[in-house]
């Protein structure tokens, strides 16, 4: 079998269908995925430039934060998240907002965030105040109840799910010195790593994908999403938006309104992404829960686009940098390119026979392979602060050019599961009598 790959690639490569097919690949990757790792490459470099010219002291500037930690079903793990953020090394007073959602159910995770209060309240500058929400509703109302109690004048919006390091507000909060920022987007990674095969795959795609991938385009001010298990904000700017919005993917529907915003107003802001501001938090131990994740998230993405903010797509509301990112990484990249890849690998099973596309999809797991590891190399060099474990993984690089090829494969049925079910209304993030009221 391996000697006729060879003969149909070296024999005649200018005459080999196997060539002919992959020549019709190569413009479809070069103009929707090569521009875009050449980006993020730039907006890495720069990001290195800037960060070797920076002076290794902070000004005085250490304004009060609050956190509001959204709680469902956390148990025990809540203790971890709540204390990881009482022990951080912050001279500014810090306000910890647990919120639990559905609390007359989820007795467990509300026991372990009161037990915490003797604990915050031994610590300097630290106050802790658990807000019980007895009947679930959802995130974006946990959001909306915490921020009438919250008095700080940066607001974090972050997972109970998720621990950080404890440096992690200090490095947040120095960017709101400059009045320009409006919002910080931290940097997440897998706390359990270690879990299962699919846990380990999740570990290099967060660090591709959120590390690296989001500290490029903060190169160029055109952040994507300000990440809803860890995202900060300015208070007024959340009062000029008028807190979260209900309906699933609150995170990017708050990004967009965000610009929205600050276009009109005269675009003259700016969202950071901090790739040393870090949390970590719990994913999908199983293939089958990532798969689930995804396809909410990846459906959400649908319903915003195409329900929610279609009036978005205009340069005169975000402004043309954003306009033109939102068109390339998220109509074409996440949602377009899905379904044109389902109809290529559906032709190519159709029309050819088997070696021949077995063939063809081999040099196309070698091309992204080898792509992935170019990446994940010198990005792990310049901007990991654990090295040694991100380099751990380098063995299972080999496995993910198949693992995003049956993300993108879940995307596409998000997609659709979306325009033609509205599967935003069928979300975990909320119960069904608060999604269904929404105009969307």
């Amino acid at each position: 079998m391996f000697s006729r790959l060879f003969c149909l690639f070296a024999g005649d490569p200018l005459l080999s269908r196997a060539w002919e097919i992959a020549f019709r690949f190569v413009p479809f990757v070069l103009f929707f995925e090569l521009p875009l790792y050449l980006l993020v490459i730039l907006g890495v470099l720069r990001h290195g430039l800037a960060r070797m010219n920076e002076l290794p002291w902070r000004s005085g500037y250490y304004p009060s934060v609050s956190c509001i930690v959204t709680c469902y079903s956390e148990g025990e793990a809540v203790a971890q998240t709540i204390r990881s953020l009482a022990e951080q090394i912050y001279p500014g007073p810090i306000q910890i907002l647990p919120v639990i959602d559905g609390a007359a159910r989820n007795g467990g995770t509300y026991r372990a965030a009161r037990a915490m209060e003797p604990v915050v309240a031994a610590m300097k500058n630290r106050t802790l105040q658990v807000i019980p929400k007895w009947q679930r509703g959802g995130r974006v109302s946990a959001l909306n109840t915490a921020r009438n109690f919250a008095d700080g004048e940066i607001v974090m919006a972050l997972d109970g799910d998720t621990s950080f390091d404890n440096d992690m507000v200090e490095r947040a909060t120095r960017h709101f010195e400059d009045r320009r920022v409006v919002a910080v987007s931290g940097c997440l990674r897998v706390r359990n790593v270690r879990a299962s095969l699919a846990t380990r795959l999740q570990a290099i795609e967060y660090f591709l994908s959120i590390q690296a991938s989001k500290t490029g385009l903060s190169a160029f001010n055109v952040v994507n999403n300000i990440s809803g298990a860890f995202g900060v904000f300015r208070r007024t700017v959340l009062d000029a938006v008028r807190g979260w919005d209900a309906g699933t993917a609150e995170d990017l529907d708050m990004t967009l309104r965000i610009k929205n915003y600050f276009a009109r107003q005269g675009g003259n802001f700016r969202i950071v992404f901090d790739p040393e501001a870090l949390g970590f938090t719990d994913v999908p131990e199983t293939f089958r829960g990532f798969f689930l994740q995804r396809l909410r998230w990846d459906g959400d993405l649908s319903y915003l686009y195409f329900r929610k903010h279609w009036r978005s797509f205009s340069p005169h509301l975000v402004g043309w940098k954003n306009f033109f990112l939102m068109i390339w990484t998220g109509l074409l990249f996440q949602i377009v390119m899905p379904l044109v890849i389902i109809l290529y690998t559906v032709y190519l099973l159709a029309v050819y026979p088997p070696l021949f596309v077995l063939s063809v999809l081999a040099l196309i797991y070698l091309f992204y392979l080898v792509m992935t590891f170019l990446l994940y190399v010198p990005f792990v060099v310049l901007l990991s602060e654990r090295p040694r474990e991100d380099f751990s993984l380098l063995p299972w690089i080999v496995l993910t050019p198949l693992f995003a090829f049956a993300g993108r494969i879940n995307n596409a049925f998000a997609t659709l599961w979306e325009l033609l079910g509205r599967g935003h209304e069928d979300t975990s993030m909320a119960p069904w009598w608060t999604t269904r009221k929404s105009k969307f």
